[in-house]
């Protein structure tokens, strides 16, 4: 009978550690690999292009998941606690995680922000005076992010730096690949049709660069709400310049956007969600928008293609 109770108490003692370990994030020791934890989709898929095979990147942020949003969990906190470097935006896209971020920085742990690596006029100031955090819609400005980065590697991994280097040239020439494939399907619409309107305005620095008026119903963090003044204002603006489409984004529900199409059409005129966009992560793996440069061309192809 006690042999029983035990071994009844040994597979509770067990279930409960797998149930915990399931329920938390650990920081994967890869042997003879730095441990390196990235905030978003897009800086995870950076740093293990520059990295290579001398790290082992985990992100807190999935696919879909809104980063102005975002409160890290206990899990998080721990996770970066044990990693060996943490790298994140900045310019408070992060928004509700800027003390963890001081926190790290006073424990001497190589805390990275890529935002450090811009240079101030390349910036987007909002209206409210803030720093538009959607860097990387700029592929231009996206190769500075790959400078931070493969610095920052070669800073706390010297012996590797030729190979960081190797990496980081490489992923150059396809971003500057990528920067004229995106102007030259924004090339395909005549200028009347260059108007972009989404859930929130994440795609300035993307219209800045690639020559599109960009409209978001949402402000450029997801936590200001759009008010019926807004998507009225808007609806007006669709109707008047005649625009065929708008974008829901992956990140952002899409109910603000489906309201916007309904006061459009009750102004008598119809135009259609032309489909999804990634706005603040890259798409789920095994499709083509896994990768930051498969984000870039998807969203260039669904808008062009809407448009046009």
């Amino acid at each position: 009978m006690k042999n029983k109770l035990f071994i009844l108490f040994m597979v509770l003692v067990l279930s409960l550690g797998v149930t915990a370990c399931n329920n938390s994030k650990k920081v994967s020791n890869v042997e003879g690999k730095h441990n390196i934890v990235a905030t978003t989709t897009m800086i995870a898929d950076l740093v293990s292009i520059i990295g290579g095979d001398n790290v082992s990147v985990q992100r807190l942020m999935g696919p879909g998941i809104d980063p102005h949003l975002y409160k890290a969990s206990a899990g998080d906190v721990s996770l970066m606690h044990n990693a060996d470097i943490v790298i994140y935006n900045g310019l408070h896209l992060e928004g509700k995680m800027g003390e963890i971020f001081e926190n790290l920085n006073s424990e001497d742990k190589l805390v990275i922000e890529i935002a450090s690596g811009i240079k101030e006029e390349d910036l987007i100031i909002s209206e409210n005076e803030t720093h538009d955090p959607h860097i990387w819609f700029n592929v231009l400005i996206w190769k500075d992010a790959a400078k931070v980065v493969r610095d920052g590697l070669i800073n706390f991994d010297k012996e590797n730096e030729v190979t960081y280097n190797e990496n980081y040239e490489a992923y150059i020439k396809e971003l500057d690949e990528l920067h004229e494939y995106v102007q030259s399907r924004i090339d395909e619409l005549p200028e009347s049709k260059r108007i972009l309107i989404t859930a929130h305005d994440a795609f300035e620095y993307f219209g800045k660069t690639y020559g599109l008026q960009v409209k978001g119903l949402q402000g450029i963090s997801t936590a200001s709400e759009a008010g019926t003044g807004d998507v009225s204002a808007l609806a007006d603006f669709i109707v008047e310049h005649k625009i065929s489409a708008i974008f829901i984004e992956s990140s952002v529900p899409k109910k603000n956007v489906e309201a916007l199409q309904e006061a459009v059409s009750a102004r008598g005129f119809e135009v259609e969600i032309g489909g999804e966009l990634y706005s603040d992560s890259l798409g789920s793996t095994g499709t083509d928008a896994e990768t930051y440069i498969g984000t870039v061309k998807s969203n260039v192809n669904t808008i062009v293609d809407a448009l046009k």
